[in-house]
């Protein structure tokens, strides 16, 4: 499955409709008390960056099945988008357009 983030691919193609993909995801309470710590130092945050991109990667799996479903060839205008939950916890959501070449 093709992904874009562009609206035009330069081909003619089918549109099949929207597309989505998400998860909520917290980490556990150890990681947040070695994350905290570091908040107070400064630096990246890696066991959240590992969260998120493991999050990203779901989400998307989960919307290209959807496309998958619909038989389409690509998702175009893909976009990403996160949002807070709750005080330890993140949704990421993924959508777009499934298309079909024609």
């Amino acid at each position: 499955m093709e992904l874009y983030t562009v609206e035009n691919i330069g081909c003619e193609y089918e549109l099949l409709g929207a597309v989505t993909g998400s998860t909520i995801r917290s980490k556990n309470m150890f990681s947040d008390l070695g994350q905290g710590l570091k908040g107070i130092v400064g630096g990246e945050l890696k066991a959240y960056t590992k969260m998120m991109e493991s999050a990203r990667e779901q989400a998307t799996s989960r919307m290209v099945e959807q496309a998958e479903a619909m038989k389409a060839d690509a998702i175009i205008g893909v976009r990403y988008t996160t949002s807070a939950i709750m005080a330890q916890a993140a949704e990421v959501l993924v959508y777009g357009t499934a298309i079909k070449f024609k």
